[in-house]
């Protein structure tokens, strides 16, 4: 019999081994068993969704439809939903959700928002409690009601009422899944600040320098009133910045592109798709 010393110390090799082991091939198994979930027959129930929840889908081009369902597929087999206040979770919340999330991944692939645990569901707009410090230092609990949210922990938050509303009109720039996943991607890297991952210190050095100059333009507009493409709320900060340009550039990438060139070449190099020459 091995001493207890000797054991312990063996058994502690033997779960570094075992740890080191699985670091090296769980991202083969994860490319293995979504390569899997996508080759499965799309479900005809899911199609009808798409067509009658995300008529957005409608106008991307086939290649990218198919893409876009597959990426539905692996999004639903891996990320679960909660559904709160009595919100029920069924296939179509499932899909709506899942199918605007997922246009954010358009030609990444391998990605599924990896730091996003489970998306929680209620059926309207819900009451999160707020801290607020005022100027002399005094902290004031107070609420806001609010149709989405995005957690730094893994979590986004979604009133299923402004999902639905967000989805039927496609081109009036304001959709919540698309606010929120955006604040996931960015995220990523730690806390919301509108910079998410980039491919190479260069795309850094643009974007940083496009997405400043905007951000401004947004400020300025809206300190003066001035009527914008951009909703106001992106003046916020830079992070609310992203999100909202987020919701433009998918909904209304041809003004976008009009008024706001820069932005948009930033976004379409971001995003890795065109929406511009959509049907």
């Amino acid at each position: 019999m091995l001493p207890t010393g000797t054991l312990a110390f063996a058994l502690l090799v033997l779960c570094a081994v075992v740890a080191v082991v699985w670091l090296l091939v769980e991202p083969w198994w994860r490319r293995r068993q979504r390569t899997r979930v996508a080759a499965r027959p799309f479900p005809r129930a899911w199609r009808t969704i798409l067509r009658r929840r995300v008529p957005l889908f409608q106008s991307l081009p086939a290649d990218l439809q198919l893409q876009l369902k597959q990426s539905i597929q692996i999004f639903i087999a891996e990320k679960p939903f909660i559904g709160c206040a009595g919100q029920s979770i069924t296939d179509e919340v499932r899909v709506t959700i899942a199918a605007q999330a997922c246009l954010l991944l358009l030609n990444r692939p391998h990605h599924n928002f990896p730091n996003l645990r489970q998306i929680l569901v209620y059926p309207t707009r819900f009451v999160v409690p707020r801290l607020h410090t005022d100027s002399a230092g005094v902290a004031h609990q107070g609420s806001n009601v609010l149709s989405g949210e995005s957690w730094s922990q893994g979590q986004v938050v979604l009133s299923w009422q402004d999902v639905l509303e967000g989805a039927a009109i496609p081109d009036d720039g304001h959709n919540v899944v698309l606010h929120e996943f955006a604040h996931q991607l960015d995220q990523e890297d730690g806390a919301a600040n509108g910079a998410p991952q980039l491919r190479s210190l260069q795309d850094g050095g643009r974007w940083a320098g496009v997405m400043q100059r905007e951000f401004d333009r947004l400020q300025q507009d809206a300190l003066l009133g001035a009527p914008t493409l951009l909703n106001p709320y992106g003046a916020t900060n830079p992070a609310e910045f992203f999100a909202v340009a987020t919701e433009v550039f998918f909904e209304q990438p041809r003004l976008l592109a009009q008024e706001h060139a820069q932005l948009y070449e930033e976004l379409a190099r971001f995003y890795r798709t065109d929406p511009v020459h959509w049907s």
